[in-house]
């Protein structure tokens, strides 16, 4: 390469910065990658704590897995969602859930700690906000179902989420 088109102050700028360069290139490209989806049951429960505070009445949840049902399942029968719709739509599904603006606060607990049968009512008792309020639901060899019916059904599990 001869000096005609670049100066030596370009080729000592080039050697003392090349790694910087090499940085920058390498950052450039990263705008092309797609983001990884960590955690579906996380998004799930985002979209509908943010809908809830927005005052939306429906919301849609994609994509859907056996845990986002069954855990959407638990809340429709403790009252806090309405209807849900299930939409197959040959790819990771999607789920329309109608709210009823009950939902307060609502979280992923990760990672899923194992809760002896003992430990349940003091686990419930540091993230619940009262006794007479709120839901833990737990993945135990029954199912995944709330810490009272974990409790009546004399078992402990894994710890998922908290809604209240």
């Amino acid at each position: 390469f001869g000096s005609s088109h670049f100066g030596s102050s370009f080729w000592l700028g080039f050697l003392l910065l090349g790694d910087l360069r090499l940085w920058l290139c390498t950052r450039s490209h990263l705008h092309n990658l797609a983001m990884v989806r960590i955690s579906v049951l996380r998004d799930c429960l985002n979209g509908i704590c943010n809908a809830e505070k927005r005052g939306k009445r429906q919301v849609q949840v994609r994509p859907n897995s056996k845990v986002v049902i069954k855990f959407l399942q638990v809340m429709q029968k403790h009252g806090y969602i309405g209807d849900l719709e299930i939409i197959d739509d040959h790819r990771a599904g999607k789920v329309v859930v109608d709210l009823v603006g009950r939902i307060n606060k609502c979280g992923v607990i990760s990672p899923r700690f194992d809760v002896c049968l003992g430990d349940i009512e003091q686990l419930a008792s540091n993230i619940l906000p009262s006794r007479q309020f709120g839901h833990l639901v737990l993945t135990t060899t029954y199912g995944i179902m709330t810490h009272e019916e974990a409790r009546r059904k004399h078992t402990g599990g894994k710890i998922l989420v908290f809604f209240f």
